[in-house]
């Protein structure tokens, strides 16, 4: 097949004149001569790689910590269905006999991803991100505080062979007594470890980049703020250029102007934009769960019982058109945060996140408005 008559998002830029060619689920060529068997006319919109959420928990009805397959194929068919091709979602903080069977759930179904049994309108599953229970007890936001507790390798380990091993993301509070030995023993086991829900300080998140830690969970959000002489956890972070920072674009987190703040502080090489959506997302307002708490959702907001905002109901195509429309922030750098950015954070850019020959074939169509027009997710149109 091949995609013709679009804008084509190639190496941080829109190129004219370019088609994109592809079969057997990889892009066989991107160029003016492209050409394949049938032909999807983008009709002068833009064709950008599909999104990469790496930090979401649930959506229509749904939660990873529901630890069932049904759950995460539910959240699967629904993340492909709005662009969202690749997905990395993320735990609760929970016991380790609650997250077991989270884990035990994940591994049947990148099992069935593996062996082809899967539907193909399934968004890739690319990795588990374990926010908590390695986390700060003042800064717990919506997580529930009764299961917090100092980093603990044995358990991780113990969880992550439970999921077969695709745990990609663990988040942590340096300040914790002993986390930073547990910083220094997942980045050892290959995991990236990002700080989160911590009263550090800059000296106390310098420490932990300096242990190996490389991204920030949801900036601003459970961290102390700047401050001209204690600059805390954002500088720190600005200031290690190996570090990237997670963004929620919901209109919701985070005013435009620190939005655009936050993209000239890090550069569109280091933000990564995410959803951090709850079960709510795609549902009408109710009252939803979340890590077990009951949390009110109105509109765009989603809050627990103490007024803590508790994630997110807007996906992450609705958090890029926010970012691009409302925060103006430029649509390159918008997708680059939403693609290749988190493929990077996630070992995974050599073969998602980016439009190239050999890549695999997730690739969306866009109109002028940024309203999605065409899936295609491993090189079946959905």
């Amino acid at each position: 097949m091949v995609i013709t008559n679009g804008k084509v998002f190639v190496d941080g830029a829109f190129v004219e004149g370019v088609n994109v060619a592809f079969e057997d689920g990889k892009i066989t060529e991107i160029g003016a001569g492209a050409t394949g068997g049938e032909v999807i006319d983008a009709q002068g919109g833009y064709v950008i790689p599909g999104l990469v959420d790496l930090h979401f928990h649930g959506a229509v009805g749904a939660d990873l910590c529901d630890g069932k397959v049904e759950s995460v194929q539910k959240l699967a068919e629904f993340q492909a269905s709005v662009g969202t091709t690749s997905i990395c979602p993320a735990t609760m903080t929970f016991s380790e006999e609650i997250l077991t069977p989270i884990m035990e759930s994940v591994n049947e179904f990148v099992d069935a991803q593996k062996n082809g049994t899967a539907p193909a309108n399934y968004a890739h599953f690319v990795g588990i991100n374990m926010e908590g229970p390695y986390i700060s007890p003042d800064k717990v936001g919506a997580q529930n505080p009764a299961y917090v507790h100092a980093g603990d390798i044995d358990e991780f380990n113990r969880l992550n062979e439970k999921s077969g091993n695709v745990i990609k993301l663990v988040d942590v509070a340096p300040e914790v007594e002993g986390n930073l030995d547990f910083i220094k023993e997942a980045t050892g086991a290959g995991v990236r470890v990002s700080v989160a829900h911590t009263c550090a300080d800059f000296d106390q998140c310098v420490d932990a980049f300096n242990a190996g830690a490389r991204q920030m969970t949801h900036l601003f959000n459970a961290m102390n703020p700047i401050h001209h002489r204690k600059p805390g956890p954002v500088i720190a972070a600005f200031d290690n250029e190996e570090v990237m920072a997670e963004l929620i674009c919901d209109g919701i987190h985070s005013h435009p102007a620190i939005i655009r703040m936050a993209f000239q502080l890090f550069g569109n090489d280091r933000i990564i934009l995410i959803s951090d959506t709850m079960r709510a997302c795609g549902l009408e307002d109710g009252t939803y769960d979340l890590g077990g708490q009951d949390v009110t959702v109105r509109g765009s907001l989603a809050t627990i019982a103490d007024g803590s905002i508790a994630g997110s109901v807007t996906c992450l195509p609705d958090c890029l058109r926010y970012a691009v429309k409302t925060a103006n922030i430029p649509l390159e750098s918008a997708v680059k945060c939403a693609t290749q950015n988190p493929a990077k954070a996630l070992g995974l850019d050599a073969e998602i996140g980016s439009l190239a020959a050999g890549k695999n074939a997730d690739i969306l169509v866009l109109d002028e408005n940024l309203d999605l027009k065409t899936v295609v997710l491993g090189g079946n149109v959905l």
